[in-house]
């Protein structure tokens, strides 16, 4: 292909979801089926320092995973994206100022029960990208008997740790629910997972 006039990407946003911090941004009006992207990035104590992120460069997808491209996690960044075709390059389009410290976005972690004689142990997973494995997420677990309203709460476990919970004196189908917990300059948490239920102490 020779030069056309390819227009920027649309619609750039810097967007923290489910513990990653993601570029995404929409084609061009008109851009070809075979547009290709690249994506930089600059921190804020480094301006006009565009940094390349080697996994998104001419990559055909609308989006540009960067947790584990950014060099610190708690300064603000933002990104930027020039869509490629041929020698034909469109100007770059930047997005706004994002830090993954303050401004990340926890999904609800997965649970994993295991029911003992007498106990019951409740382990929870989370989706972390591998770069942000260190930071302290932390879980909240609730316990509560199906069709009651009454929880018990278990909190501030940390990621690792598996919670024991003696069901000798429990009898019926009881439901197991937790949400992800951080701790940057506010307290923030995923909304709770959902209920997984188990018949404990069934006779029969």
């Amino acid at each position: 292909p020779g030069h056309v006039q390819l227009l920027p990407p649309q619609n750039v946003t810097l967007l923290s979801k489910d513990f990653a911090m993601i570029l995404t941004w929409a084609p061009g009006e008109g851009s070809p089926p075979d547009v290709t992207y690249t994506v930089r990035y600059e921190s804020q104590d480094r301006l006009d320092k565009w940094r390349k992120v080697p996994h998104c460069r001419d990559i055909p997808r609308p989006s540009c995973n960067l947790t584990c491209a950014l060099s610190n996690l708690y300064v603000k960044v933002r990104a930027r994206v020039k869509a490629v075709w041929g020698r034909s390059q469109s100007p770059w389009v930047k997005s706004q100022f994002k830090d993954y410290y303050s401004d990340v976005e926890l999904a609800p972690p997965v649970l994993t029960l295991k029911v003992r004689d007498n106990s019951i142990l409740v382990s929870a997973s989370f989706p972390l990208p591998t770069c942000v494995e260190n930071l302290t997420w932390k879980y909240d677990l609730n316990l509560w008997e199906a069709g009651s309203e009454d929880k018990k709460k278990y909190e501030g476990y940390f990621r690792k740790d598996t919670v024991t919970i003696n069901t000798t004196a429990l009898r019926g189908n009881y439901c197991f629910s937790a949400r992800a917990l951080y701790e940057s300059i506010d307290l923030k948490h995923s909304e709770f997972s959902q209920p997984v239920c188990v018949l404990l102490n069934h006779k029969g």
